[in-house]
């Protein structure tokens, strides 16, 4: 099985050298590059082919928000993890609007960081749970009761399927679990993108708590 290529970006030689040795000890991913010059990191990623990103927040050259849009602009499909020194709610929007696949902080252990890998390689979304608390917080704060029939514009199976993205579930296991094929789920998720105006899965996640859809 081909291993996941892994670029790192931290402008402290010291994280890199740390995040690296522990991935090396787990021994299932490639590390293609790593750099402290947070500039350069675009073109590191493109020329090594990384298909995994672990990138710093708060960076000198170009923050991880910047270097998240580049990345996706360039291939969405490249998937990335922020790693933050704090779960602050304005940084997490901001890396949530940039596309971001995953977003955990800097005094995780292995277990979660490579559980976080794992999530996002599969193409699900990973936050730590600190994190998670902040966007709930957020959410909370300026969050209030919608009226009317705010699903609409969409069907009562793409509302069952973002629920089921929200729990994590691949659109193999969907299409099992709703007896459709993978290709029928994968078109409702397209629908379920177009109709919210969202381009990503965590931002579809965040849709879906404000929305109280989950």
């Amino acid at each position: 099985m081909t291993k996941p290529k892994i670029f790192i970006v931290d402008d402290h030689q010291i994280m890199v050298d740390g995040i690296k040795s522990l991935l090396e000890i787990n021994n299932n991913y490639e590390i293609v590059g790593t750099t402290t010059k947070s500039k350069e990191a675009l073109n590191g990623i493109i020329n090594s082919n990384a298909n995994l990103v672990i990138t710093d927040i708060n960076m000198d050259e170009l923050s991880g928000v910047e270097l998240t849009k580049k990345i996706k602009a360039h291939n969405f499909e490249i998937k990335v993890l922020a790693l933050s020194m704090y779960g602050d709610k304005a940084t997490i929007n901001e890396m949530i609007e940039a596309g971001v696949n995953g977003y955990i902080l800097k005094n995780t252990g292995l277990d979660e960081l490579t559980n976080a890998l794992k999530m996002i390689e599969m193409g699900n979304v990973f936050f730590s749970n600190q994190v998670t608390l902040e966007m709930l917080k957020s959410i909370k704060e300026v969050n209030s009761p919608i009226e009317g029939n705010e699903f609409g514009h969409l069907t009562p199976r793409e509302i069952q399927i973002i629920k089921l993205i929200a729990e994590e579930m691949s659109n193999a296991e969907i299409g099992d679990k709703l007896f459709i094929s993978e290709r029928t789920v994968e078109t409702h998720r397209k629908n379920i993108f177009r109709k919210t105006n969202i381009k990503s899965i965590a931002g579809l996640i965040k849709y879906a708590i404000t929305h109280k859809i989950i």
